[in-house]
């Protein structure tokens, strides 16, 4: 074989190769922000099997507390990738802020629990909206429901579950926005009657408390809810499309993992919410919960996402629907199925 015919056979190797892109990655440093929750631990199995490395990518990681939040982050340029909720990008975009969905991550995460001041009227055969009345005529007051900021993915679930769903009175509720640590605190601590949680937290509430109740699951509060995605920027992307498509090859990697092998997946997981706080153990029952539904494909959330932002207009969160256009680049996940993941 000449010179020339080796070049070529290298090149049709490389090609074939589900980390072909991935290997030209080399000495990328991507800053990510993230938001705790189990909804992000695809990419965190990816980081932690070694996948986004052998994808040549270094990773420097920052926690936040809501996709609001990071948005700032993005539009000042100080973070690369964006692991949090998908309702917030496409007004981002609308704004200027170059940005662009490359995969979900799960899907179906926000779920609705009672602290044990309100669990005891939410009995069997008692409709939503009929216990939150008769809390509010108990306690001369409404419920306090726990969320995060309007125009998050856990408000927004929230407000359609209650006023679309249940048909609750709105002088039975009160909806108190915070993080989500401070959420949390507030439901185990009883400061609050009940909110929006995702997991890990559903998992560490029932387990210090019995009787914080699941009320409304992922698919009840919101149908087809869309949860965390992974998103780039627009100057991340065009400077380093290898390393994005090893990203996305991880998070296929990842969600494969999980489903067959969630003691593996656990400890990766674990590293990133618990800081050492929170039991493996513990983590690896949320992976396998009710509440944690994990999808990579951002295809199955366009259509939700434009629902939800469509009922973000009509709650007043939105002025206006933004335009999806260039939000959804699905090529990337297209290629790693393509590829094997």
């Amino acid at each position: 074989m000449d010179r020339r015919q080796f070049l070529i056979a290298g090149a049709t190797l490389a090609a074939a190769s589900p980390f072909a892109g991935a290997a030209r990655a080399q000495g990328v440093t991507a800053r990510v922000g993230y938001i705790p929750i189990v909804g992000t631990a695809p990419f965190f199995v990816a980081n932690g099997e070694g996948w986004l490395k052998q994808g040549g990518i270094e990773t420097a990681i920052t926690v936040f507390e809501s996709g609001p939040n990071m948005i700032q982050a993005l539009a000042s340029g100080t973070i690369d990738i964006y692991v949090a909720g998908v309702a917030p990008l496409a007004v981002a975009r609308s704004r200027g802020v170059d940005i662009r969905v490359v995969a979900s991550t799960a899907v179906g995460e926000n779920v609705v629990v009672t602290a044990p001041s309100l669990t005891k009227f939410f009995t069997d055969g008692v409709a939503p909206a009929a216990a939150f009345k008769a809390f509010r005529a108990a306690n001369g007051k409404p419920a306090r429901l726990a969320t995060q900021p309007p125009g998050s993915v856990p408000d927004t679930v929230l407000e359609y579950w209650l006023w679309e769903v249940a048909k609750v009175d709105k002088a039975d509720v009160a909806i108190v926005p915070m993080g989500i640590d401070a959420t949390q605190q507030a439901i185990l601590a009883g400061a609050v009657d009940g909110g929006t949680v995702r997991e890990p937290a559903l998992t560490i509430l029932q387990t210090r408390n019995p009787q914080i109740k699941l009320v409304a699951g992922g698919e009840e509060v919101f149908p087809g809810q869309p949860g965390t995605v992974v998103a780039v920027s627009g100057a991340f992307a065009t400077k380093n499309p290898d390393a994005v498509q090893a990203v996305v090859n991880g998070l296929v990697k990842a969600a494969a993992l999980i489903k067959t092998d969630p003691d593996k997946a656990a400890p990766h997981v674990a590293a990133a919410l618990g800081k050492g706080i929170v039991d493996p153990a513990l983590i690896r029952k949320a992976l396998v919960s009710p509440a944690s539904r994990f999808e990579i494909d951002p295809r199955k959330i366009i259509e939700p996402a434009r629902a939800m932002q469509a009922y973000q207009v009509k709650l007043g969160s939105l002025d206006k629907e933004a335009p999806f256009d260039g939000l959804f680049e699905t090529q990337y996940y297209e290629r790693a199925v393509k590829a094997g993941g």
